[in-house]
């Protein structure tokens, strides 16, 4: 267990000042995080008395931060400053006394108190022991009961501070999965993002899987688990979508320069498939430092683009067990259309998660186009301007991300003939990588002539097919072939003189 450390949040330092005198205990997260000398901006706070009257006088003293009520159940206030850099919790002390109040707590390693203005812990659970041991147990056998969100949580903690669950937890998790039913979906969300986001995210899902607690808030994740595919594929849907995750998580790893995510064995009875550490390196090449820093970007929901791109991975193939058909002249297994129909599913998964709008878009563009640069890979090579702009156009906002996604489905692809589509993929990978890391940093070339002034210069009136004539002049343009306003022109009449209608993509 790591040194305790006394570095100070903010936050904490605000309350310390406000409630000077007064009867509370840093409780929870914050304690167990300084046992273990991480840092933490989160604090949660026990009060003896009125939280509301606390969290508004720490407000005060924290200079005109925010406060409001976060659970008109549970009594509890948060307080938040201006710049969002810490948050502080308030609630009221519970069963009437400190110990009573750490009993009713949801796990031993999160019932360590501390007076607030400091002094030693106060662990009459154990606690610490836990956490020195990396074991994880329930601070009471009603701990699942009170609130089931903590099934997930358990899940979280695991991965999250690399500690193990102890029989009896495990037992009382899986009793209570099926009550995550009613538990609001924006918590549900706010433990998903974090098992999803962590470097043993793997191991998560797979808990989350042998509790139960799959079924229930990702059941469009376990209905994958039996729907076997055809021979260019060496898992069924479900070990395949779990390989493309960690594929996912691989490449990002590859791109900040850090070690991949820990893999957790799949329980298909296949031989797994060592990751080859080569593979992500020549995808990036040059383009580490770019991919790295585009993934860092914050997105929504407090996840990053790279956060986002796992979740692309993991409902990347959600719609095929609705789109699996048996063609009847030779018996190949096809999922047509699971592209469109799993992009309105990852939507609606999104959307029963009460995610913003960013993030359902976001995440439905991943798994939109996520087939395209496959397709890309039969056309005659090096693939040509006009194709290279086709799929750009077709992707944006998502041509960094959507590259990535599709190597590491290709790379979790490995039935007949692997290794020669492999190749192939990846060598259309690595030039699209490129040109979307370009097309991203400058955008596409800045039209040569409005849409009015195509329209006055051809005669013919604003509408669609001003717009399809422009989509052809960029797509003209993108590829060297016209460069100036004339040429612009030229272009044009020949087009409509012609009656060309430009192919949908």
């Amino acid at each position: 267990m790591g040194g305790r450390t006394e570095q100070m949040s903010d936050g904490l330092k605000a309350a310390r000042l406000a409630l000077a005198g007064q009867r509370a205990w840093l409780v929870g997260g914050a304690v167990r995080d300084r046992a273990l000398g991480r840092g933490t901006l989160d604090v949660d706070v026990v009060v003896d008395g009125d939280p509301a009257a606390a969290a508004q006088a720490v407000a005060r003293a924290a200079g005109r931060a925010a406060c409001f009520v976060l659970s008109e159940d549970f009594g509890a206030w948060r307080v938040v400053p201006r710049d969002s850099s810490w948050q502080l919790d308030l609630e009221p002390l519970r069963g009437g006394s400190l110990e009573a109040d750490l009993a009713l707590r949801d796990f031993t390693v999160n019932a360590i108190a501390e007076p607030l203005a400091g002094g030693a812990p106060i662990d009459p659970l154990g606690g610490l022991d836990d956490l020195s041991a990396r074991r994880l147990r329930m601070a009471g056998p009603g701990a699942f009961a009170e609130d089931p969100l903590r099934v997930l949580r358990l899940v979280r903690l695991a991965v999250e501070l690399d500690l193990e669950a102890d029989a009896q937890a495990l037992r009382g998790a899986r009793e209570q999965a099926g009550a995550l039913k009613g538990v609001s979906p924006e918590r549900v969300f706010g433990e998903l993002r974090r098992i999803i986001a962590t470097p043993r995210a793997p191991w998560g899902l797979q808990m989350m899987s042998e509790l139960g607690a799959t079924a229930v808030v990702l059941p469009e994740l376990e209905a994958l688990r039996g729907v076997e595919q055809n021979r260019f594929h060496h898992r069924d849907v479900y070990g395949h979508t779990l390989e493309v995750f960690e594929r996912t998580m691989a490449l990002t790893a590859a791109g900040a320069g850090g070690a991949r995510g820990l893999s957790a064995p799949l329980d298909d009875g296949k031989e797994d498939t060592p990751l080859d550490d080569g593979e992500e390196d020549t995808l990036l090449g040059e383009h580490r430092a770019e991919v790295a820093n585009l993934l860092a970007e914050p997105l929504a929901d407090q996840l990053t683009r790279g956060d986002a791109l796992r979740w692309g991975a993991l409902l990347h193939d959600a719609a095929k067990p609705l789109t699996r058909e048996i063609r009847p002249a030779d018996g190949r297994v096809t999922f047509i259309g699971h592209d469109v129909r799993g992009a309105e599913l990852a939507r609606a998964i999104l959307e029963r998660l009460r995610t913003s709008e960013r993030l359902r878009a976001h995440v439905a563009a991943l798994v939109r186009n996520h087939l395209r640069l496959g397709f890309l890979v039969h056309e005659p090579q090096p693939l040509s301007r006009r194709t290279v702009f086709g799929y750009l156009r077709a992707c944006s906002p998502v041509e960094v991300d959507v590259t990535l996604l599709s190597a590491a489905d290709r790379l979790a692809t490995r039935g007949d003939r692997a290794k020669e589509s492999i190749d192939a993929h990846m060598r259309v990978a690595r030039g699209l990588l490129s040109d979307a890391l370009r097309w991203r940093a400058e955008g596409p070339p800045p039209p040569l002539i409005r849409g009015d002034e195509l329209a006055d210069e051809l005669g013919i009136p604003l509408g669609p097919r001003v717009g399809e004539l422009l989509g052809e002049l960029a797509e003209a343009q993108y590829a060297g072939e016209l460069s100036t306003r004339e040429q612009s022109l030229v272009y044009g009449r020949s087009l409509v003189t012609r009656g060309v209608r430009r192919p949908p993509r």
